[in-house]
């Protein structure tokens, strides 16, 4: 489904831009540098028009005890992460009046409180952008879509660590879940729907 509408409550949930994860050279099919700039461009249209800006970051303990519980093929839980790898880029940081929100899973909801800061603006919508598509950003938007908000995805505002993964979060995943556009289409939206 094409971009249809904004509504008038809507924020932009932004997703793990922070130092350890824009650093991956191999990201696809967006580099860190590009999905950074047009997350910037798309936070820089919400707070024009007073619309609230979400940056989550994902953070974790170096011994894997806040970890999600369960058996996983994907190798031990315990990493050691360099200082400051869960801080904020300073591209989109330093802006007082965003709204911040540390995770310990892959979505922006569970365990967070992201649904609490929305609905106590009256927010019926978000507009999500970040790294990675098929994980953190398909996460949050699955549990957005299921806490009953309209989901918009900025496609080009993302990206993932294989180009496949992306694709199929996009063209398979994102249309059972909200509306996608790009950041431009969604900056012009926006400033149409706040004349």
């Amino acid at each position: 489904m094409a971009l249809s509408a904004l509504d008038p409550r809507t924020a932009l949930v932004v997703i793990d831009l922070q130092n350890g994860i824009v650093g991956n050279p191999h990201l696809a099919p967006y580099p860190a540098a590009e999905v950074v700039a047009r997350a910037g461009r798309l936070a820089d249209a919400f707070r024009e028009h007073g619309l609230p800006v979400v940056l989550v970051r994902v953070t974790a303990a170096a011994d894997g005890s806040d970890a999600a519980p369960g058996r996983i093929d994907g190798g031990s839980r315990s990493r050691s992460f360099p200082e400051g790898w869960d801080v904020i880029v300073d591209e989109l940081a330093g802006h007082p009046e965003d709204i911040t929100v540390t995770k310990r899973n892959w979505g922006a909801f569970y365990g967070t409180d992201l649904d609490l800061q929305l609905r106590r603006r009256g927010i019926t919508q978000i507009v999500l952008a970040g790294i990675a598509t098929s994980i953190g950003v398909e996460s949050s938007a699955r549990a957005a879509h299921e806490h009953g908000y309209h989901v918009t995805l900025a496609t080009d505002a993302m990206s993932d660590l294989d180009e496949m993964t992306h694709r199929n979060s996009v063209e398979r995943i994102f249309p059972r879940l909200g509306e996608t556009g790009t950041t431009a289409e969604i900056v012009e939206l926006l400033a149409k729907t706040r004349i």
